[in-house]
């Protein structure tokens, strides 16, 4: 039995094995897991941006389809208060960049929260969420790209310019329409048959076969995959210019539609308020959030970065200011121009200027659309080679995924991989169910980067230009909100954590009830070993926006991580180059041993 224990725990020990950043910042340098050219020459990535540079990225992955399709669903359910919700997870994510300001400032390298997770919990952490971050990344870029052609389509048609129905959707999306319009016509029920459901179906009608298979995709969407996959490919200059360009059109574009709305709000649209109190205003938590992810991509270009200890910090908080400024002004605009009611549409954005008389602003904010879209597709195929280059330096992953391009200064076999990843599944899959993935993704990295810093060893001194995110001391502020929530919302709190004996209703408290048991354990550290605040207050505030979430996602989720985990234990833990080096040294000391 002491043997099965001791066996037992020496494995907990290897799972958890932590690279220093001593020894990170040390393989870095000596160029360990670049690829190695002819005449042993070291080929590395170009150090070209700077804080200007950083923070367009930043804006550029945060400003895109939130601002022009989710910010109607949001603004239906919270109403003019829609605008404190924006606040509220502007200061979420402002805990959050503190953090990975920190992070980026002490461990100067591509793996954003992949590199920070290995430095503070461990190998299995890092791994977790590395493979966390592919699924965000992915399926982000995938809904982009998806969304990006919708905009293309319709502002194409505009001008006149049409591309059949089969070419611009998914297969699935037009299988489906093409049964309920049959079902509708069937029953008599023709006014509920509206015109995307007829577009969709004319799709499967008008579509080519060969040997009975519709020829439904969507190849708009592999067009702008291709497209930026390869400026990626070529290099970080041609990325971060076209980034710029991008970023300085759009935002002229949103600032004069937000000028132009206000000489049309009527004051009277903002009362109430909150219309659906303050669970009304949560309710577009998902699409709130999902507006803000990308601020955390920049992260992975540190190692492009001409000062990343100063740049990476300032960079992120710029992008997140600007950002947040531009969606409240957005938010008080559409709900004063018309009725929250009415903006429940997929392209909130027209569809208020349309409603005023404006038709041709309509196409303005069409462009814009597809600029946006199209540049936070740019920062997110940039930043997922990058995780998988860190991933492989570690043995993680195969070591062509560490390769870096002699020419081009990039991680070019990643780059073409991560293509295909996202335009083959865009080309014909619907994302519409699981979107969402993306926003509980990033969620659980700003956690565990979060969790990072609190318990990271504090073994560097502090350098000039090197950010520290101020200590105060949780040690009464955090029990004392606890005990202070407890007490002014204990009834709908046990209200949750109470079974029913509805499973079916019950399962989606299940999150609250992990937030519950977090939330203690945090309040009894927190007075115990006097945590840092603001790490503590980013910790909780992401893991509460992600219990609502729902049941369902959370499934998803951890079904994806389960993937991951048998990825890692059949290879990943073998080829760990971390464990590699410990077997070898051990070898050695029992050698010596025997000498």
């Amino acid at each position: 039995m002491p043997l099965i224990v001791n066996k037992f725990f020496f494995m907990a020990k290897n799972y958890f094995r932590k690279k220093t950043i001593a020894h990170i910042l040390s393989d870095i340098d000596s160029g360990i897991g670049d690829e190695e050219h002819p005449g042993g020459s070291k080929s590395s990535l170009n150090r070209v941006l700077g804080v200007k540079d950083l923070t367009f990225m930043g804006i550029a992955a945060v400003i895109g389809a939130g601002i022009f399709s989710t910010i109607g669903e949001a603004a239906f359910n919270g109403g003019p208060g829609v605008s404190i919700l924006f606040v509220i997870t502007a200061i979420t994510c402002g805990f959050s960049a503190l953090c990975y300001a920190e992070f980026a400032s002490r461990i100067p390298v591509s793996g954003s929260a992949y590199t920070y997770a290995y430095a503070s919990f461990g190998e299995l952490v890092a791994w977790i969420i590395g493979w966390d971050l592919l699924m965000e990344y992915a399926i982000g870029n995938i809904a982009v790209a998806i969304s990006w052609s919708e905009y293309f389509t319709n502002l194409l048609e505009g001008f006149h310019i049409h591309i059949p129905a089969y070419l611009t959707m998914d297969y699935l999306s037009a299988s489906r329409a093409h049964d309920e319009v049959l079902r509708l016509q069937a029953s008599g029920n023709l006014t509920s048959i509206t015109e995307t459901l007829q577009t969709q179906a004319s799709a499967w009608n008008t579509a080519p076969l060969l040997a009975g298979f519709h020829l439904i995709a969507d190849l708009p969407a592999l067009l702008i995959v291709a497209i930026i996959t390869w400026l990626v490919y070529i290099g970080i200059k041609e990325t971060k210019r076209a980034t710029n360009a991008m970023v300085i059109l759009k935002i002229c574009i949103v600032i004069a539609v937000i000028i132009l709305g206000a000489f049309y709000i009527t004051p009277s649209n903002w009362s109430p308020f909150l219309p659906n109190g303050f669970s009304g205003v949560m309710k577009g938590v998902s699409g709130v959030f999902f507006a803000y992810i990308g601020f955390d991509a920049i992260s992975t270009t540190a190692e492009e970065c001409k000062n990343p200890q100063r740049d990476l910090p300032r960079g992120m908080f710029y992008s997140l200011i600007i950002c947040t400024v531009l969606y409240i002004l957005i938010a008080l605009v559409l709900t004063g121009m018309v009725s929250y009611k009415d903006l429940r549409v997929g392209d909130p954005l027209a569809f208020v200027f349309t409603k005023i008389g404006l038709t041709q602003i309509s196409y303005i904010i069409s462009v814009s659309a597809v600029i946006a879209t199209a540049s936070v597709l740019l920062i997110f195929q940039m930043g997922q080679p990058r995780i998988w280059m860190s991933m492989s330096r570690d043995g993680l992953l195969p070591k062509r995924f560490s390769n870096i391009h002699p020419k081009y200064k990039t991680p070019g076999f990643s780059t073409i991989v991560t293509g295909f990843v996202v335009a083959i599944p865009a080309l014909f899959m619907n994302l519409t169910e699981v979107t969402d993935l993306t926003s509980i993704g990033t969620l659980f990295a700003f956690v565990l980067v979060c969790g990072g810093v609190l318990i990271m060893e504090k073994d560097m001194e502090q350098k000039p230009g090197r950010f520290k995110i101020p200590y105060v001391s949780s040690r009464y502020i955090v029990p004392g909100l606890f005990i202070a929530v407890i007490a002014v919302f204990h009834k709908p709190i046990f209200g949750l954590l109470s079974y029913t004996g509805d499973w079916h209703t019950y399962k989606d408290n299940i999150p609250y009830f992990l937030f519950f048991i977090l939330a203690t354990i945090i309040a009894v550290f927190s007075y115990l070993k006097s945590l840092s605040l603001i790490p503590v207050l980013g910790l909780l505030s992401c893991f509460y926006l992600m219990t609502e979430l729902g049941y369902t996602n959370w499934l998803r989720f951890l079904i994806w991580l389960g993937i991951g985990l048998v990825i890692y234990f059949s290879y990943s833990y073998k080829n760990s180059k971390l464990g590699i080096k410990e077997n070898l040294l051990k070898q050695r000391g029992t050698n010596d041993e025997l000498n």
